[in-house]
């Protein structure tokens, strides 16, 4: 009964006046069959792949999906213009892997303080904590050290300081800027500044104040 249909469809196609719509055949026909009607229908039938893989799929031409964009390589080198403005700089320089067990200590300490402030005012944490490993004995003398100094940043406890999503946005940046800051790559209006205490404070220290950048003022 199948085959009967199908030997009709094809005497009915032979003689059409038109091209028909593709069709799908019923299982049990012929080969000849098929080829007749795919003949008739002006549609050849595709029978090898369009890649060089044997193994791939047949594909309709045209149909590829566009290539993906390569991943970013974050160990690479990049090209930074110390006249740069900073925030261009923080964009070529945001990385999830701070490089060293120093600068990521110095990009903790941006995250942990400064983390939803403009670049500015984080750039200005960074800067403190820079300024104090270079105060010859006054303070440690490492990132880290200036870091882990008891009572110094209430985020440190025991010498440590909570897990951080390195895949966020906010740790990247505070990487760059941490980069930034080691390479002396942007001016910070914060000087030589060396305490900071939030707006929402007043602690009365007798120090000098020198800016105010952000969610924090500073001193010296």
């Amino acid at each position: 009964m199948v085959r009967r249909f199908v030997l009709m469809l094809a005497v009915a196609a032979m003689g059409a006046a038109s091209v028909a719509p593709a069709q799908v055949l019923p299982g049990g026909a012929t080969d000849q069959v098929v080829a007749a009607v795919a003949k008739t229908l002006n549609e050849p039938i595709v029978t090898t792949p369009l890649s060089n893989d044997p193994l791939a799929p047949a594909q309709v031409a045209g149909s590829e999906e566009p290539a993906l964009p390569a991943p970013v390589e974050e160990d690479k080198p990049v090209a930074v213009t110390r006249g740069a403005s900073l925030s261009e700089t923080v964009a070529k320089l945001r990385r999830s892997d701070a490089g060293s067990r120093e600068l990521e200590c110095l990009a903790a300490g941006v995250y942990f303080e400064s983390k939803s402030e403009p670049l500015a005012g984080q750039l200005a944490v960074g800067q403190v904590i820079a300024n104090r490993s270079e105060s010859r004995g006054r303070f440690p003398s490492s990132y880290c050290g200036v870091l882990t100094q008891r009572g110094q940043f209430s985020f440190v406890r025991g010498g440590k300081w909570p897990a951080v999503n390195k895949n966020s946005l906010q740790w990247k940046n505070a990487v760059a800027v941490a980069r930034i800051v080691d390479a002396d790559l942007h001016d910070s209006s914060v000087g030589k500044a060396m305490f900071f205490h939030a707006r929402r404070v007043s602690p009365g220290w007798r120090l000098t104040r020198v800016a105010a950048v952000g969610n924090h003022v500073f001193y010296r």
